[in-house]
């Protein structure tokens, strides 16, 4: 390519021929041809060679201070991404501050990361959290932590679902009832009691499928300390999405693949690490803040609305979501199945209440008093951690 800029300008200082005819024959602009006469005449025959097309400059590209800081950054704390990585840059006000975007491309750049296509969130998915800490606790059990000689153990995980804050890290050899009971125990003697608890349908969790039915002690606690116990719906693990999330984040940040010689030890390691993801650690979806700076403990929980008169009966919500009121049968969902539910008896109508929610209201089709004031299983509730976790009766 050289040789033939070479010979267009010798055509045109050598021969006299004129840049319109040298251009014609070379199919190539007349700018070009005076580009080359140009570069000729200051460099030489050097100044015809292949040249790069990058831009001399780049004003937008991140300077290489703060590309190495970033790198330096992802390479200490490689579970953080483009988002976070801006965040920490932010926090040490280093200018110029590149976008999430530059910062992306760093990271592919270098080989971090591998560029993927976004998807965009479906708008028919819809995110819910409790409006105030302590209003609802999700549990489960995770797998997965490995221990020297060969065994690995199982963690009684649980979040609060306004704050994000982790109310229980238990380690336990297997997963047993009376191993999760007493995990359960511990989070409501430390944080005290909420007013729902929201778990999967495990066999440590609830007896609601097993056959005959039968009250597991999980159950038995909750009941006796006034916690309304909700379940998932068979095969749908996003209802309990945010314990979920906690675990991918339990497996990323604290490396569930690295090996521990005792269980003492892991359970060191894990409070640790608690510690720094209450405390230090923010989260997109709190607005980038820490879980214990939502999470307000309240010194004394409200009691519930009393309702003990001649015209209140209660009530256990059937499997089917069924409420059963002087031979009416009344649908009230199936969600509140197991929930303890207060009717309202009037002349005419009847009020069916969850706690502070009024569900339904039906027209009354019996007369007469009801005899049976509550039904089994629905004995008034006690406030307050008071329970032996070994017999699961009340102290």
């Amino acid at each position: 390519m050289a040789e033939q800029r070479y010979q267009a300008v010798l055509a045109v200082i050598g021969e006299g021929r004129t840049i319109a005819e040298v251009a014609a024959q070379w199919r190539v602009d007349r700018r070009t041809v005076h580009r080359w006469l140009a570069r000729y005449e200051v460099e030489g025959l050097e100044g015809l060679s292949d040249r790069s097309h990058k831009p001399v400059s780049c004003p937008h590209q991140i300077p290489a201070r703060v590309e190495a800081l970033v790198l330096e950054l992802r390479r200490t704390h490689r579970y953080w991404g483009a988002r976070r990585l801006v965040l920490e840059l932010l926090r040490r006000q280093v200018e110029p501050m590149p976008s999430e975007s530059a910062v992306y491309r760093c990271l592919v750049r270098a080989g971090v990361v591998e560029a993927v296509t976004r998807h965009r969130r479906k708008e028919t998915w819809k995110r819910w959290e409790r409006g105030e800490p302590m209003e609802l606790w999700q549990m489960d059990v995770v797998g997965g932590f490995l221990l020297a000689d060969g065994t690995s153990v199982k963690a009684l995980t649980g979040v609060d679902d306004h704050s994000r804050f982790c109310i229980s890290a238990r380690l336990m050899p297997r997963e047993r009832t009376q191993l999760v009971c007493d995990g359960f125990a511990a989070a409501l003697t430390t944080y005290g009691v909420p007013e729902q608890v929201l778990t999967d349908n495990g066999k440590v969790f609830t007896g609601k499928y097993c056959h005959p039915l039968v009250e597991v002690l999980f159950d038995r606690i909750c009941r006796l300390n006034g916690v309304e116990h909700l379940l998932t719906q068979p095969r749908s693990p996003t209802t309990t999405g945010k314990i979920e999330r906690f675990h991918r984040t339990l497996r990323t940040e604290f490396d569930t693949t690295q090996v521990f010689r005792t269980l003492q030890t892991a359970q060191g390691a894990l409070d640790e690490w608690v510690a720094f993801y209450n405390t230090g650690r923010t989260h997109q979806s709190l607005g980038d803040v820490t879980p214990a700076s939502r999470f307000q403990r309240p010194s004394v929980r409200p009691p519930a609305p009393e309702r003990s008169g001649d015209e209140w009966v209660t009530r256990s919500v059937a499997r089917n979501g069924i409420v059963c009121v002087g031979h009416q049968q009344v649908s009230v969902g199936k969600n509140y199945s197991g929930s303890a539910c207060n009717v309202l008896v009037g002349d005419k109508l009847l009020q069916f209440w969850v706690g502070n929610e009024l569900l339904k209201t039906v027209a009354r089709t019996s007369t007469g008093e009801i005899r049976k004031k509550r039904a089994g299983g629905t004995a008034k509730r006690t406030q307050g951690p008071k329970w032996d976790t070994s017999t699961g009766v009340a102290m």
